[in-house]
């Protein structure tokens, strides 16, 4: 897409980063769970990724557990000047693989030095409280508790900025009244548009907003649209959607993930596809 009416970076936590980052989510074991088939593939998608000017890598101690974190460290440590790596907390993993709601402030404690532990830094860049009252779905309730702990770990040091994760437009109110926020990540793509309203608001704001499962995730986004608009621009229906999600908003920061570098490039490129307009009318209409 032609850069002279997008912008190429933007501002996450007082720090300039490029629209497309790295989700380190599939570099643990399937289901996000135990160590990944190839543990040497997953540090040169990481060492590839810096070397094509990534600069944002977001990631979780819960992914693994520990696996992804200590992956990053193990490819990257010590940090190029940079790269803003962010984390989540929120959630812990039972020895079962299942996902479990992690929101006390003891919890939140542990966690952030779990992440500073096997990130191998002493203050995390930006840590995202996941909201988790509906694992799925962002569903309403109090971040009050949570977030006021989160906030005191900024305090001592420990965290330079927080984010929010899996929220409602109110949940991002209260928040906003409790501690500054920098970005919201929530599940967005061409066809999970429930949050267009969230996102221009965030826009008016200068927040940035980063769509998770931007093709679908665990269930991908199947549609002759998309592949059809990305045959007549030689790209991938992957770029394609990337591409949209660019052109959607100026406040979008996109963090697809991949376990191999050929796939890690073809994402890349999508930040110089221009979708024309004629093109992206028929993109938006695969939502209705």
């Amino acid at each position: 897409m032609s850069n002279s009416h997008h912008p190429v970076r933007i501002e996450l936590g007082g720090r300039r980063v490029n629209r497309i980052g790295y989700g380190a989510m599939q570099l643990a074991g399937p289901r996000v769970f135990g160590p990944p088939r190839d543990r040497q593939e997953a540090i040169a998608v990481l060492r590839a990724a810096v070397a094509e000017g990534v600069n944002h890598i977001d990631t979780a101690d819960f992914y693994g557990p520990h696996v992804t974190n200590q992956i990053i460290r193990e490819a990257l440590h010590p940090y190029p000047d940079d790269l803003v790596i962010v984390t989540k907390v929120g959630a812990k993993r039972g020895t079962d693989g299942s996902w479990n709601t992690a929101q006390s402030p003891r919890d939140l404690t542990e966690a952030v030095h779990d992440n500073l532990r096997n990130l191998g830094v002493d203050v995390l860049e930006v840590v995202n409280l996941r909201a988790m009252f509906d694992r799925h779905a962002p569903a309403e309730g109090s971040l009050a508790e949570a977030l006021t702990a989160l906030a005191e770990l900024k305090e001592q040091g420990l965290v330079r900025h927080i984010g929010l994760s899996n929220v409602t437009l109110n949940q991002v109110k209260e928040a906003r009244g409790i501690t500054p926020i920098v970005c919201v990540q929530n599940h967005y793509n061409l066809v999970h548009r429930a949050d267009d309203a969230l996102i221009d608001e965030l826009a008016r704001q200068d927040i940035p907003y980063v769509p998770y499962f931007p093709l679908g995730g665990f269930t991908p986004l199947q549609s002759a649209t998309l592949s059809s608009v990305a045959a007549r621009l030689g790209a991938t229906p992957m770029q394609v959607a990337l591409a949209w999600l660019l052109r959607r908003s100026p406040n979008i920061l996109l963090i697809p993930g991949t376990s191999r570098v050929t796939h890690l490039r073809e994402n890349l490129r999508a930040a110089s596809l221009a979708l024309p307009e004629d093109m992206a009318a028929e993109l938006e209409g695969i939502a209705s």
